[in-house]
């Protein structure tokens, strides 16, 4: 972007920027548990539903970016998007790490539901398969965490038999404005965040669905 620029690609721009960093894919977690935990106010105490919040946001989040931090302290990376794919591998091993820690406190000490359960195991599963993918083509981690959102809130609809079908259309318009807001950074190509919003949707509903159907 230049100074030159018109206004409004660079509202554009910043708009894309704000959408990247508010979406960050380690913050995706927190905020499926947050919602979570917000549709079920009525029934879960509120120091529960503190508790696993901050968990997942520990996890998921705090020690990943800790590790990530201290790479880019130490000149390893350039920043925190890391947009070279090529130096993308440790820093999703270091995700992994957080995000299977996390799967063991939903299953083990939050005795969280069964869905959520597969929700927390299938997000691990969907960034593994995102690590491995990223070592020959750069797929998009930031959609691959809005597809498994939106998973998660499939498996939680299908759970209780409710299906908010304008929550689950505006879920979806806004991931198509944070595909379009990685396009616009060049971050990932067309194919790239497409197929990342689809692997993060699959790994999360096709084994939960599987279960009930099998």
């Amino acid at each position: 972007m230049t100074q030159g620029e018109p206004t409004y690609k660079r509202l554009i721009h910043h708009g894309a920027k704000a959408l990247s960093v508010l979406f960050y894919p380690l913050l995706i977690p927190t905020y499926g548990m947050a919602l979570y935990c917000l549709i079920m106010a009525e029934f879960l105490p509120v120091r529960y539903s503190v508790t696993v919040c901050l968990a997942t946001l520990f996890f998921t989040c705090f020690i990943p970016v800790s590790l990530i931090l201290f790479m880019w302290w130490k000149k390893q990376i350039p920043d925190l998007y890391i947009d070279d794919a090529r130096l993308r591998t440790t820093p999703y091993l270091y995700s992994i790490l957080g995000f299977g820690f996390w799967t063991w406190f939903v299953i083990r000490t939050m005795h969280a539901p069964l869905f959520l359960q597969y929700v927390s195991a299938s997000a691990t599963a969907a960034l593994v398969a995102v690590a491995f993918i990223n070592l020959t083509w750069k797929i998009s981690a930031h959609l691959t965490a809005m597809g498994g959102l939106l998973g998660g809130i499939c498996c939680f609809a299908y759970a209780t038999q409710t299906w908010p079908i304008g929550f689950i259309a505006a879920f979806l318009g806004l991931s198509l404005l944070l595909m379009v807001a990685r396009i616009e950074q060049k971050a990932h190509t067309p194919e790239q965040v497409v197929a990342g919003y689809l692997l993060g949707l699959a790994t999360t509903t096709i084994p939960y669905f599987c279960i009930h159907y099998v």
